[in-house]
């Protein structure tokens, strides 16, 4: 049976497939010396540390309809960040009071958003090149509901909530519930391709590729900025401090840099 996008199926007990979002972004940065690539690290530590991850998180559990019912985060040394979140399709009668605060430790930092059977979860790597002078600040969020519940609809808050380069946006459906005749059903609502949840404005500054296994219900869509502006990539000045040259050498590092995480290989360089 195929579900159509304006009908609900009457299933028999609880609606427990599994849908996954990952949302993996990079923001990258030209430092060209040691003492730029240390205050690029601070920038985005302190920009995108542990409490602005989990509200975040936060109001991504909002979105989607769903209900925290416990938050872990951890701020790491000597970078990053880690955020997990437990989340509930509908309310519970109890609600744990306990803090999981940690101490900072040697990873990255990390928030973790707990659910009931649901889960959102968002870690940071901020790093650098150690010769050619480019540093890049990468976030990977996952998003897993059980239920009707979809992580689809916060897509579109992701996107904007993070100054991003290059995306890579993974969305997958496992399990399979029963309608009331007891006939598995292994999706329940109708896509062709995550480019369908991305909103038009965002469509039109990236280039998009699709990568998408139908039959086993996996979705992946890549994207990289079209514009190029050289002053964007720069960290404490703007491209007119440099001479011509310098400008075309960055910008070919830059772009080799935003190739090769794009295509996920390393590229010859001409």
């Amino acid at each position: 049976m195929k579900p159509v996008s304006d009908e609900r199926i009457t299933l028999h007990g609880f609606n427990n497939l599994t849908k996954s979002l990952s949302f993996n972004m990079y923001d990258i940065c030209y430092t060209k010396t040691k003492e730029e690539r240390e205050a690029y690290i601070e920038y985005i530590d302190e920009q995108y540390n542990a409490d602005r991850l989990t509200k975040i998180l936060t109001h991504v559990s909002d979105i989607i309809g769903a209900h925290v019912l416990n938050v872990a985060k951890q701020d790491y040394v000597p970078q990053g960040a880690s955020v997990t979140v437990l989340v509930s399709e509908g309310p519970i009668v109890e609600v744990p009071n306990e803090s999981y605060e940690e101490s900072p430790g040697p990873l990255p930092d990390n928030v973790v958003l707990q659910l009931d059977k649901s889960h959102i979860t968002v870690h940071t790597y901020p790093e650098y090149h150690p010769h050619e002078g480019i540093s890049t600040f990468r976030a990977d969020i996952d998003v897993s509901t059980c239920g009707e519940i979809s992580p689809l609809k916060a897509l579109n808050y992701l996107i904007h909530s993070f100054d991003t380069d290059i995306m890579t946006i993974d969305y997958r459906i496992r399990g399979f519930t029963r309608d009331i005749n007891g006939q598995k059903l292994f999706i329940d609502h109708d896509i062709s391709s995550i480019q369908n949840y991305i909103p038009d404005e965002a469509q039109e500054l990236y280039d998009m590729i699709d990568v998408n296994v139908y039959q086993e219900n996996i979705f992946h869509t890549k994207c990289k900025l079209k514009q190029f502006d050289l002053d964007n990539y720069l960290f404490g000045y703007t491209k007119d401090k440099l001479s011509r040259k310098e400008q075309e050498a960055i910008t070919e590092r830059l772009k080799l840099e935003m190739d090769e995480i794009y295509y996920a290989k390393n590229i010859e360089r001409s």
